[in-house]
């Protein structure tokens, strides 16, 4: 973990130094290194239990398909009443400020992917085309996808995708064909990459939006299933298998395929190929944005965003898939590779403050649910993104995910005790120090609540001028990037033994000093 590589054990003369060098983000070989003894047990958060781990990737992001090769995606709010999608151009992702900005999130994992990835051609070396060849929809020029390479290296993040299956990538009985899939895969490894992990392709479960045949059905899947995960098995024995990568089907009568003719669901889907997957992988939006809400009849509702039914609505669709994946796929991990605010590019709050409780949370409940990886949609593009990819002017959601990089370990302990409903509290074992603790409290409430801690502790405090500010202050300050690349403005502050949590505020906690037996195995 960047920033955090030299911290090996805690020295009562040197750890405040050390920790707030590490947690600020310090060049490598800055830090101070302490080398005396572990911390004893100190205050509440010494005993609490470990109850699961999570990936050293936990925290991901999208970088969709059809920002990679440019075409339609989710316009921006201010346009005509109707309009859903505007064409954009291919991301620029040699930029440096972007570039900066994601390697502070890393390690990561990078899903490159989307309904716009099911039909996009990749050319052979050589190849020139005017146009996509007949069944597909975009092209995915060669040199685009040695940049997503070469990004990929730059950030620290391991490439996640998945591959095209419309009508051009079949043959004339609609079977899929590896050829396509082959041409991505040996490109990544032309371009010095590799695929670490893969969903056959985007959503199966709404095949009818996603580009596939007319008519196209759970049989035809489980028959083009078994051919992939054949050909996976010989051409990428070491690619993690992602599946079904479905969305939505935790409630139907609320879920955004809902109505929608031709749903294939999961459960027939894992029925078919029972025991083939590495992953059990899904996708969850609570609802959709305002762009798709006309067709829909409902959209999400600002009012609610920080009710305890929106935040908790991503439980609703994880024990789902985790009933799926108990029956077809027992003792598979469970990845979330797609989620955010609100489909169809997130709400005009969702670039906000307001949002932020919301990811906190969903990260927090999912890390105690064991969950594994959590896939942020997108890292720079629509209202969702953790950054706006127009001014590269880093999101409230961005601040929450460095933060939760460097303070929450992969270590998932017990959830703690809070003094009120409306102060939510997550607990990981601290990232870097053995035998420390990390906190997360999100206070939905106006009235200032307190979390002793028995123990020196080391806090930063997100607040916003209002709910909804697009912009954060850390411990009062604006957090920023400084031209050498490096994150400004997150030094943490020492609040003795007891946390303060402002009404309508996200504080992080760094407890290096609480000597939890469970967090003594090493850096979480």
């Amino acid at each position: 973990m960047p920033g955090n590589s030299l911290f090996k054990a805690a020295a009562a003369s040197t750890l405040s130094v050390t920790l707030a060098c590490l947690l600020s983000g310090c060049a490598p070989g800055s830090a101070v290194q302490a080398t005396a003894s572990r911390p004893q047990a100190a205050g509440p958060f010494a005993t609490i239990a470990q109850i699961a781990e999570v990936d050293a990737r936990f925290q991901s992001y999208n970088v969709e398909m059809v920002e990679v090769t440019g075409g339609r995606f989710w316009a921006p709010y201010g346009g005509p009443a109707d309009e859903v999608y505007r064409m954009r151009g291919p991301a620029d992702l040699t930029d440096t400020k972007l570039r900066a900005l994601a390697r502070a999130l890393g390690p990561v994992y990078m899903r490159v992917s989307g309904t716009w990835a099911n039909s996009t051609y990749i050319p052979a070396e050589g190849e020139t085309l005017a146009e996509p060849p007949e069944g597909f929809n975009q092209v995915l020029t060669r040199e685009q996808w040695r940049g997503v390479v070469d990004f990929s290296r730059a950030v620290e993040a391991q490439i996640v995708t998945s591959f095209p299956v419309s009508p051009g990538a079949r043959d004339a009985e609609g079977v899929w064909r590896t050829q396509q899939a082959q041409r991505l895969l040996d490109l990544t490894r032309e371009a010095g990459g590799q695929i670490a992990a893969a969903e056959f392709y985007n959503e199966p479960n709404a095949s009818m939006v996603g580009g596939l045949p007319k008519g196209y059905d759970a049989s035809d899947y489980a028959r083009d299933f078994a051919i992939f995960d054949k050909w996976v098995r010989k051409a990428a024995p070491q690619m993690i298998v992602l599946g079904p990568g479905s969305v939505g089907e935790g409630a139907l009568a609320s879920a955004p395929v809902n109505g929608v003719s031709g749903l294939i669901r999961s459960q027939d889907m894992l029925a078919a190929n029972p025991g083939r997957l590495d992953a059990v992988s899904y996708h969850f939006y609570g609802e959709v944005s305002q762009r798709c809400g006309a067709r829909r009849g409902t959209s999400a509702q600002k009012a609610e965003a920080l009710s305890p039914e929106w935040l908790d609505l991503t439980l609703r669709e994880h024990d789902y898939y985790a009933g799926l994946r108990d029956r077809f796929e027992p003792g598979d991990p469970m990845w979330v590779t797609e989620t955010a605010q609100a489909a169809c590019g997130g709400s005009p709050w969702a670039a906000s403050f307001l949002d932020s409780f919301r990811y906190v949370n969903q990260l927090g409940l999912l890390a105690q649910k064991g969950v594994k990886v959590v896939m942020h949609n997108t890292l720079a593009a629509s209202d969702y993104a953790l950054i706006d990819g127009d001014t590269l002017v880093p999101r409230p959601n961005y601040w929450v995910a460095v933060l939760w990089r460097r303070v929450m370990g992969t270590g998932v302990l017990a959830p703690p005790e809070t003094s009120a409903e409306d102060l939510r509290l997550y607990a990981h074992c601290l990232a870097g120090a053995p035998g420390g603790v990390g906190l997360v409290a999100i206070n939905l409430g106006d009235e200032a609540r307190t979390v002793p801690t028995g123990t020196p502790t080391q806090v930063w405090t997100l607040q916003a001028a209002s709910l909804d500010s697009g912009a954060v202050t850390v411990n009062g300050h604006s957090p920023g990037l400084a031209e050498d690349g490096t994150l400004t403005g997150l030094n943490p502050i020492s609040s003795g033994d007891t946390i303060a949590v402002p009404g309508k505020t996200i504080v992080f906690a760094a407890l290096p000093e609480a000597g939890n037996s469970a967090c003594l195995k090493g850096p979480a």
